[in-house]
């Protein structure tokens, strides 16, 4: 089976930081464009990042929203990516996901004032 399995999310106070994980099955995360998106409550989904199909680490995309403060990475070997979150703010305040052509179900982080 297709799988995705995002895991990290928690409550921090803003200026804090949290590692989201996602791990795949049923395919290869080094083979497929995948990105992390993010869904606020009243708001529309946001892509905040995306690996490029490649394989590459370095091609990589961010939102203007989260630049200079998350950074993503793909580990091919153990099939998963991770988002590295730094000086959060409640503006981070989401459910996120990560998605190719198929969804996880998503990790929710929460960033207190």
């Amino acid at each position: 089976d297709v799988q995705l399995v995002e895991s990290g999310g928690g409550l921090v106070q803003s200026g804090g930081s949290l590692r989201l994980s996602c791990t795949a099955s049923g395919f290869s995360v080094s083979s497929v464009a995948i990105s992390w998106v993010r869904k606020a409550p009243g708001k529309g989904p946001e892509r905040v990042s995306r690996f490029n199909g490649d394989g590459s680490s370095e091609s990589r995309w961010y939102a203007d929203s989260v630049k200079g403060r998350f950074t993503a990475s793909r580990d091919n070997a153990k099939n998963s990516l991770y988002l590295q979150m730094n000086n959060l703010n409640e503006e981070d305040t989401a459910l996120y996901y990560c998605s190719s052509d198929t969804w996880g179900q998503g990790t929710q982080v929460t960033v207190s004032s």
